[in-house]
């Protein structure tokens, strides 16, 4: 698989304030900016160059499932399944959660995808994932919330409950993609709300009467591409990792262009 490196690369990394973290932040904004990166993830295709990644995942592991951890607004989700269940033959189950769990968004997906995708209605924290969700894990869009100890403790307890676990960025943390997401951003937002879905008043009142989520979006959109960890970060996450002997990581970019770069990383044990 080809993998090349972004032009002009944010080689840095700021941990700076993102509205979407904070426990006080009121849902009804989280909820409206976590729904338009479900749209735009699933309108791009943005996860479309991870696909054969995951799919290897879920082979090597002998799964037909995965637990999406951190899910968000679950953006993305819908896709990323079609596209697995046609390249591997059979359909694939997705189980969403989070620890400040989208219910409204969990339903929706889950009606739409005729049961295939369910989720868990409790908190579920990605640091002290409970034993009992078991097999391959996911983190699309959100390893960025977490800092550097948060991530390593991510990372120790897949190693330890030796659960194959696919860690998912759609970027190739770039200055060019910086730049494209100051300009095309705030228009984008304004054109698409009214054809997220499901359809709700308060993202149209709180979008163009009162534009708080328009401002969330772009400032935590901001604070994501620097808080992202490129390969090289990835790797010395892992480095701090007291990995099994039998328990492989790989990380790397995959897919060309502006949009279309995802920075990966991949645990699993080894039979």
């Amino acid at each position: 698989m080809r993998t090349k490196l972004p032009l002009l690369p944010l080689n840095f990394r700021l941990h700076l304030f993102e509205f979407e973290d904070q426990p006080w932040f009121p849902h009804i904004f989280r909820q409206g900016m976590l729904d338009f990166l479900r749209f735009m993830i699933s309108k791009l295709g943005a996860y479309g160059p991870a696909i054969p990644l995951l799919e290897d995942l879920l082979r090597r592991s002998d799964q037909h499932h995965f637990t999406d951890i951190c899910s968000g607004a679950g953006g993305g989700i819908a896709g990323i399944r079609r596209a697995l269940s046609q390249r591997m033959g059979e359909p694939v189950r997705v189980t969403l959660s989070d620890l400040y769990p989208n219910l409204g968004a969990y339903e929706f997906l889950q009606a739409e995808s005729g049961g295939q995708i369910d989720f868990i209605a409790s908190p579920v924290d990605a640091t002290k994932v409970p034993p009992q969700i078991q097999g391959v894990r996911t983190i699309f869009s959100s390893f960025h919330h977490f800092k550097p100890d948060q991530a390593v403790a991510i990372l120790q307890n897949a190693a330890d409950q030796r659960a194959p676990i696919g860690i998912f960025e759609g970027s190739g943390k770039s200055w060019l993609e910086l730049i494209i997401f100051l300009f095309t951003f705030p228009i984008i937002i304004l054109v698409v709300t009214p054809f997220i879905r499901p359809f709700k008043l308060s993202r149209l009142f709180f979008t163009y009467l009162i534009p708080i989520i328009p401002l969330g979006i772009l400032w935590d959109g901001l604070v994501s591409l620097f808080r992202i960890y490129n390969p090289r970060m990835l790797n010395e996450l892992v480095a701090r990792v007291e990995t099994p002997p039998d328990y492989t990581w790989r990380s790397g970019i995959v897919g060309g262009g502006p949009g279309k770069q995802v920075i990966y990383l991949m645990g699993y044990p080894e039979r």
